[in-house]
């Protein structure tokens, strides 16, 4: 049997600035067409992280809670795996299921956990910011829970760490998009590897600059708005997201 090459290629198509209004509008066709696996998903992730806040919150550690929503942001397209291969499922006119993943060769996994170490580094990074930040604009004196939120928007030194957070703290998240934004469901769907795979993410964000700002203007917004509701927008927006990134890296590829 002939083993399929691996593909080396990181060329990606131009796509127009307003295309990330079609990735979503598929994205919601997906979800929809199977709303029992994409909502059920959504609802678990987001259940996962509101036991994590609930428990810093009982633990005193509530100074740790912007920490843990970064590091969601960081690893959310890890998380989006199973989502990826429904939409992939739907697309094929397979019977929609979130698992098994279908990988495109015995090597696929690998590279994506290559990913996947690259994004938990991330976070520890992020992690040990955050924690230096804390230290730093708190004089390293303990602010007790109750009084966290009051210290961090009524008072010179928290609204000073909160713009200096949320700026390195941005300047990760784009990193991590600049790397991630197409790279998994590439590794899902093509005999690859991890740096190729990065390479057609940095490419893409060249050729299509207008639009890949957009999806990253909109990921943020959407991710923001599902917060502000309790996180319980989280579990709509989680999977919509994860649909809609399929399909962004079904239209930047050349067809596969």
């Amino acid at each position: 049997m002939t083993t399929k090459p691996m593909n080396t290629s990181f060329e990606v198509n131009r796509v127009a600035t307003d295309a990330p209004w079609r990735w979503l509008a598929a994205g919601w066709r997906d979800m929809w067409a199977a709303p029992v696996q994409s909502l059920g998903y959504g609802v678990c992730v987001v259940g996962g992280g509101m036991i994590i806040v609930t428990a810093l919150w009982r633990l005193n550690l509530s100074s740790l809670i912007p920490v843990a929503l970064g590091i969601f942001a960081i690893v959310g397209p890890l998380l989006a795996l199973c989502l990826y291969e429904l939409s992939r499922r739907l697309e094929a006119g397979e019977p929609p299921a979130l698992l098994p993943v279908k990988f495109a060769g015995p090597r696929s996994p690998i590279q994506v956990a290559y990913i996947g170490f690259f994004l938990l580094f991330a976070a520890l990074v992020w992690l040990r910011v955050a924690i230096m930040l804390y230290a730093l604009f708190s004089s390293a004196n303990y602010v007790p829970a109750a009084e966290f939120a009051s210290f961090v928007v009524s008072t010179p030194a928290g609204i000073s760490m909160l713009a200096i957070g949320t700026a390195v703290g941005g300047g990760i998240a784009f990193a991590i998009y600049t790397f991630t934004v197409i790279s998994i469901p590439m590794l899902m769907h093509e005999r690859t590897d991890a740096f190729t795979a990065i390479a057609a993410c940095i490419n893409a964000i060249r050729t299509s600059p207008g639009a890949m700002m957009l999806w990253a203007w909109l990921i943020a917004v959407l991710t923001a708005a599902g917060v502000a509701t309790f996180f319980l927008g989280l579990a709509v927006i989680f999977p919509l997201l994860g649909h809609a990134t399929w399909h962004a890296y079904r239209d930047l590829r050349p067809t596969v």
